[in-house]
């Protein structure tokens, strides 16, 4: 039966009843009004739609044409006030293999799920990319996604062949433009190598992905969840851990074996939690994978000198894995199925920050202040925590040049906290991840500047404090933070292929 809807334009306004939920994404807190949501299926479509918003702007209209594909932006950068017109590109998901351009051809649509879920299955290959499942590749690929298998095989951008993009020319008509990596046109090429970290929402609507030689995942890994109970956990308890952690991954940074490709996260929760949790996997396709899982979790908790438990609570995006206290061997795809998981959709705040070096007592003392209750006495929140993730190995050895500048990190952290859409202590919720980051990094003006020991931020994870100097006082902005050297190059793709600045946000690349 064929579908009478197949070649009309969805298109959601103020009324509808999927007006609510498609005016706002995974974070509860940015809520967009905007004077329609269009949703889209194809390259041709959008450009349709592109331009239709673009006609209908007045002059004096200030707000924004946003993009939408797994709604997972952490701050207000397609949901927010300024917000005129939002293009959804989800129903666009398809995966296939593009056989004039040799490459696997992923819709801008599709998320991390139908990539494992879809992809691997028919290819026997995947991307290195996160443990959400719901995040949408649109957003998640410009940023220069990464995840569990990142340790070995690097970054989702590593294997970027070729991006379509609908952009707005000089003349405000738009265009659908083919970018590959060996393109005759450097301005070509240089619009695929933004889009390998340059962030989203740029240059224009990334419409598909193709990729060359994405890697095959591991037949079977072994996965393990574990934690250690507060009640359990002292300041020297805590900073031995966390020191071990560091120490363990400055270590061990080389693809080639099973301890380099080890993929763990590191859960400090706050304490009112009651948990501090531990995610770790390594490739058992590998003789010693057992071995190696064994001594990384004698590592950590010989730091500790605690007994670990099973996990049993909620831990920022994963939920708790109460029966993997005990290592088992899975098939990869079962076991990314069992971490896959975005959390209840609530409010939340987010920071990050790349280390090169393990933990410095004084960020091990600020962090212990927070999650400990020696700072905010009062302050109680399941949900508030900062994430460890390992970083390095395959991914500081890029196999080309990419706009993703952070290579020769070992760590990668995540703060987080989450509160519901009524809570009356939000202001408490995003006072007490502003201080506790603040600390962190109060030797270098509170923020991770791009130095001898950190090395800014990850785009992917956004956080508009960067442009305020009440949080960010030191002589580096948001964009050195998340691009360093990268930006100059950035500002020149900027500049020929979004001219009008039509795509921008609070902490877009600037014209000028």
């Amino acid at each position: 039966m064929n579908d009478p809807h197949a070649h009309i334009t969805t298109t959601i306004r103020p009324g509808d009843k999927r007006y609510p939920a498609l005016s706002r994404g995974f974070n509860q807190r940015w809520i967009a009004k905007p004077d329609y949501v269009r949703l889209v299926r194809s390259g041709e479509e959008v450009c349709a739609a592109l331009t239709e918003a673009l006609a209908d702007h007045p002059a004096d209209d200030l707000r924004r044409i946003t993009v939408r594909s797994g709604g997972h932006c952490y701050e207000d950068f397609v949901c927010g006030d300024d917000v005129r017109v939002i293009l959804d590109i989800s129903p666009m998901c398809g995966i296939s293999y593009d056989t004039e351009v040799k490459a696997y051809c992923v819709e801008a649509g599709a998320t991390n799920w139908h990539t494992y879920s879809h992809l691997y299955p028919l290819s026997g290959r995947a991307l290195p990319g996160g443990s959400c499942y719901s995040v949408g590749l649109g957003g998640h690929i410009p940023g220069g996604g990464f995840g569990l298998l990142s340790r070995q095989f690097g970054l989702t951008v590593d294997y970027l062949y070729a991006v379509e993009v609908a952009v707005v020319q000089e003349d405000r008509t738009v265009k659908l433009v083919l970018a590959k990596r060996d393109s005759d046109e450097k301005e070509l090429r240089d619009l695929l190598w933004a889009h390998t970290g340059g962030g989203g929402g740029n240059f224009g609507v990334v419409t598909k992905f193709w990729f060359r030689f994405m890697p095959k995942p591991p037949k079977q890994v072994l996965l393990t969840g574990l934690a250690w109970d507060w009640s359990d956990v002292d300041k020297k308890a805590f900073t031995d851990l966390v020191t071990a952690y560091g120490e363990y991954f400055q270590q061990h940074q080389d693809p080639d074996t099973s301890a380099g490709k080890l993929f763990a996260m590191l859960k400090l929760n706050h304490v009112s939690n009651g948990q501090i949790g531990l995610l770790a996997q390594v490739d058992a396709d590998d003789s010693d994978a057992a071995e190696v899982m064994q001594d990384f979790l004698n590592t950590v908790k010989g730091g500790i000198g605690i007994e670990a438990r099973a996990m049993t609570a909620p831990m920022g995006e994963h939920q708790p894995l109460t029966h993997m206290a005990i290592p088992r061997v899975m098939p990869w795809l079962t076991a990314t199925q069992a971490l896959n998981g975005s959390g209840e959709n609530r409010c939340g705040k987010y920071k990050s920050a790349y280390l090169r070096k393990p933990f410095t007592k004084d960020q091990i003392d600020a962090m212990w202040a927070y999650l400990g209750k020696e700072k905010y006495k009062d302050y109680e929140n399941k949900q508030a925590l900062i994430q460890v993730d390992s970083y390095g190995s395959a991914i500081n050895r890029p196999p080309r040049e990419t706009a993703a500048p952070q290579r020769d990190s070992i760590l990668k952290l995540q703060y987080q906290v989450y509160w519901t859409s009524q809570d009356p202590q939000e202001k408490d919720h995003i006072a007490w991840i502003r201080d506790i980051y603040k600390a962190t990094f109060a030797k270098t003006h509170g923020v991770p500047i791009i130095g001898d020991q950190t090395d800014g931020c990850y785009i992917c994870y956004p956080d508009a404090d960067l442009n305020d100097p009440e949080w960010n006082g030191s002589d580096q902005p948001y964009w050195t933070l998340y691009y360093k050297d990268a930006y100059t190059k950035l500002q020149e793709v900027k500049r020929r292929w979004d001219p009008h600045d039509i795509f921008r946000h609070r902490q877009s690349i600037k014209l000028k």
